[in-house]
């Protein structure tokens, strides 16, 4: 099992993260070390966005600290949820969506990111990123995983 959710996670993460990226270019022109510093800055405050080379480093670390504390909370969920078994794509959705609430009003309040206005449109595409990149990967391999799904 912990190989599984080592690759999946790395997997799950990865795609996250390069969605992220690609989003905050598109949408903003913002460079992937800016992406990763703002990550940072949930735990160093402003100074990620002028520190040396480590803050993105850091962020990628607490990216991947949050996507794997995911991944393995799915997997441990998994087996004990049966309702998680009959549809990979609802799974995802509501998995997706649980993701968007935890980091929104539970894990950010808590840090030094400061607090945003909320804009469905916003929550809809970060939602739907989770969904996809996150949601998506995990309730498949899981599926393969414990065989649930023939």
């Amino acid at each position: 099992m912990v190989k599984t959710i080592a690759w999946v996670g790395l997997l799950a993460g990865s795609l996250d993260i390069l969605s992220a990226f690609l989003h905050a270019y598109i949408v903003r022109g913002t460079a992937p070390g800016i992406v990763l510093r703002f990550i940072a800055s949930a735990a160093a405050g402003k100074p990620a966005f002028t520190g040396g080379w480590e803050m993105p480093l850091l962020g990628l670390l607490f990216h991947f600290m949050i996507a794997y504390g995911f991944t393995i909370l799915f997997f441990l969920l998994y087996p004990h949820l049966k309702i998680m078994w009959k549809s990979m794509a609802l799974t995802a959705i509501v998995y997706g969506i649980f993701i968007f609430v935890v980091m929104n009003l539970l894990v950010l309040p808590l840090t030094k990111v400061p607090r945003a206005a909320f804009h469905f449109d916003k929550a809809a595409i970060a939602t739907g990123i989770l969904i996809i990149a996150i949601g998506l990967p995990l309730s498949f391999f899981a599926g393969k995983f414990y065989d649930v799904r023939k």
